[in-house]
């Protein structure tokens, strides 16, 4: 049930009609079984799984309040994060780790070496509720917040349609109390919502699926052998082509959750503008590179035991931030091409002129030098993107290696032009919201003037949607 797919429409607009008309206890309980209902259309196999995780974080998170003071509170927070983890590594590792050994055994000579015959299936979201599962475990652990003694609530907390298949990752001091709390309708918070699923149908239907026809045939091989151009348009591609996806995807889930009555955070903060790396991670899926730096970074050690071990720590939590987007050597060098960089800026841009978590960063001196440093910064995040695109490692360097060569054909032309026509204006959309701080362009103008816009958007799905075989790209992760 995708977002852009009438299946979806079909099933938010009764949830929606319903949900208005129940009171709050009958509401949770409503939108937990529809939000089942959800994940079950896409396998109900693995919805075993996420109730039985689901239910062994709420009881153990029962064992580990700070209150109690139980002798045995450590071994139960150990023990959840270990099964949740094995969890997500059994389903969404197995095969990888067992690839590579066998891959390794042949190159020492080792072959037909007998494994285990074992093909796991990776269940929908597993990585996505996973995370939101340890947050809440390691919350309650260290007493900011407290342990839900309600398993409608908890479970639908992790569980809530709107961002269980791909984020975003909610945090349990943000959502859960808005799952406890009674929620009224509000007709401008929904009118809103209305706006954000049609700002992220035009982000994934217009700029990613447009821009994914021309990627694929940069990768595929349809623009002839790999060369400079076809490399610049394989890789400018893909950044629209998965910002336009996922930034669309978060912001029709941010749009559906308020008209149910809840707020999601901001995913996407125009992250294409950033100046610098460290920039560009406090701008792109914040949900996620939130998470990592308070449940991963900070807790093994982050910047505070010297610069040595801070260059260690961020290049670990990078890899594993690769890692944790698919289970493929390419994501582990996207994952380290961060993890160097990101040190370098700090040399280049020591600690003084560091912006303080969650600030604006300082930009550089001079309109030219700020521009400068943003196409620096996007082209470094293009290279590591080829990585994150290829099917393999070998493929990436194959790609790469056109770089060396600028032969130019005539097509290349059109798809230049192609790429300008469905990025370039999703680009301007950016400049606008950077300068006016705003969650979707003209949220402050009138209704009458936004209804139209509406009314213009639905008209341009119409006549300039891409392919409707590119599923969202985040939903493999």
């Amino acid at each position: 049930m995708l977002f852009d797919s009438p299946a979806f429409i079909a099933f938010l607009i009764p949830v929606v009609f319903i949900l208005w008309r129940l009171n709050h206890r009958t509401q949770n309980v409503f939108l937990l079984l529809a939000s089942y209902f959800f994940y079950g259309w896409w396998d109900w196999r693995f919805l075993a799984l996420m109730v039985g995780s689901t239910t062994m974080d709420f009881l153990i998170a029962q064992k580990i309040v700070p209150e109690q003071q139980n002798p045995h509170r450590r071994k139960w927070f150990i023990f959840s994060l270990f099964l949740n983890f094995t969890i997500l590594g059994i389903f969404k590792y197995f095969d990888f780790f067992a690839g590579s050994f066998v891959g390794m055994l042949n190159n020492l000579g080792l072959h037909n070496v007998p494994l285990p015959l074992i093909r796991i299936i990776l269940p929908p979201g597993i990585s996505f509720y996973t995370f939101q599962e340890v947050a809440y475990i390691v919350d309650v652990y260290n007493g900011r917040i407290a342990a839900s003694r309600s398993f409608v609530e908890y479970g639908l907390f992790i569980s809530f349609f709107a961002h269980l298949i791909a984020g975003p990752i909610q945090r349990p001091g943000h959502l859960l109390p808005q799952v406890q709390r009674e929620r009224t309708f509000d007709a401008d918070r929904f009118f809103d919502g209305l706006m954000l699923i049609f700002s992220g149908m035009i982000r994934k239907c217009i700029v990613a699926d447009n821009c994914a026809l021309l990627v694929n045939a940069a990768f595929g091989g349809q623009l002839g052998p790999p060369n400079l151009w076809v490399v610049l348009l394989g890789t400018y591609g893909f950044a629209w082509q998965v910002y336009g996806d996922f930034s669309g995807y978060s912001d029709i889930a941010r749009g559906a959750a308020q008209l149910l009555g809840f707020h999601f955070m901001v995913n996407f903060r125009q992250p294409f503008l950033a100046p610098r790396l460290q920039d560009f991670w406090r701008r792109w899926h914040i949900s996620l590179s939130s998470w990592l730096r308070d449940y991963l970074y900070i807790p093994m050690g982050g910047s505070r035991a010297g610069e040595w071990k801070t260059v260690k720590n961020l290049f670990l939590t990078m890899v594993l931030a690769g890692l944790w987007h698919g289970a493929n050597w390419t994501y582990v060098i996207f994952g380290a091409i961060h993890g160097i960089v990101l040190p370098i800026e700090r040399f280049f841009f020591p600690a003084k002129t560091r912006p303080a978590a969650g600030s604006a960063p300082e930009p550089p001196a001079g309109f030219f030098a700020l521009w400068a440093q943003r196409i620096l910064t996007f082209n470094i995040l293009c290279l590591s993107l080829a990585f994150f695109r290829a099917t393999s490692l070998h493929a990436a360097a194959a790609f790469l290696a056109g770089l060396s060569n600028f032969a130019w054909r005539p097509e290349y032309a059109s798809a230049f032009f192609m790429l300008c026509l469905y990025s370039v204006p999703l680009f301007l959309i950016d400049l606008h919201l950077e300068v006016t701080d705003q969650e979707y362009p003209f949220a402050n103008a009138s209704y009458v003037f936004r209804t139209v816009l509406a009314a213009c958007a639905f008209v341009a799905l119409a006549l300039f949607s891409g392919s409707s075989l590119n599923a969202f790209v985040y939903f493999q992760f």
